[in-house]
């Protein structure tokens, strides 16, 4: 059974993110278990504390190694990922050499209410996971218009849940695929 970590890149509480989160686990089968992979009590990194790193950054590590592959939900703030979630990633990156995200598979999703969804902040993402060696889902993409896919009460929309169910299986699959203990099975 894969154990799949999945990071909502909003730390607002309306999150539509985490609305898409909600229902791609909503639709997933029941072999699969997810796990919230929380960031929010991070403090700012700082290289200062590579020597002596905070127990929450220990924390964080520790919760992406348990998993077997990565899910982001990521929000587009001024043509980027959130500050927060880049702060997250550079937490599970360092002390140099201890990388969480070394070899870890990952892919990605967001929705936002603007028409290109999260297009550029995905790429922006893409770039980090690849310099952190993270095998990254290339296809397919997915780029929510929040009103396209979920009506005015926050359910999913039935023209958006292929979409979902089509990113999900491939997401299982390249998670699978990437993960030698799951690719032996």
């Amino acid at each position: 059974m894969p154990r799949i970590g999945y990071i909502v890149g909003s730390l607002s509480s309306t999150s539509i993110n985490r609305q898409v989160a909600n229902a791609l686990i909503g639709l997933a089968p029941a072999n699969v278990e997810f796990v919230e992979l929380d960031y929010r009590d991070l403090p700012v990194y700082s290289p200062d504390t590579d020597g002596d790193y905070p127990l929450a950054a220990r924390e964080w590590k520790q919760t992406i190694e348990s998993v077997d592959g990565v899910i982001i939900f990521t929000p587009e703030y001024l043509r980027s990922i959130p500050g927060a979630l880049k702060n997250a990633i550079d937490w599970a990156s360092r002390p140099w050499g201890t990388n969480s995200f070394n070899g870890k598979p990952v892919a990605i999703a967001g929705a936002s209410v603007g028409a290109i969804g999260t297009a550029t902040a995905q790429q922006h993402l893409r770039a980090i996971l690849a310099h952190l060696n993270a095998p990254t889902l290339g296809q397919p993409e997915v780029f929510l218009t929040h009103s396209r896919a979920f009506d005015a009460e926050g359910a999913l929309l039935e023209a958006a849940r292929p979409v979902l169910e089509g990113f999900l299986t491939a997401a299982i699959a390249h998670i699978e695929l990437n993960t030698p203990a799951l690719a032996q099975v």
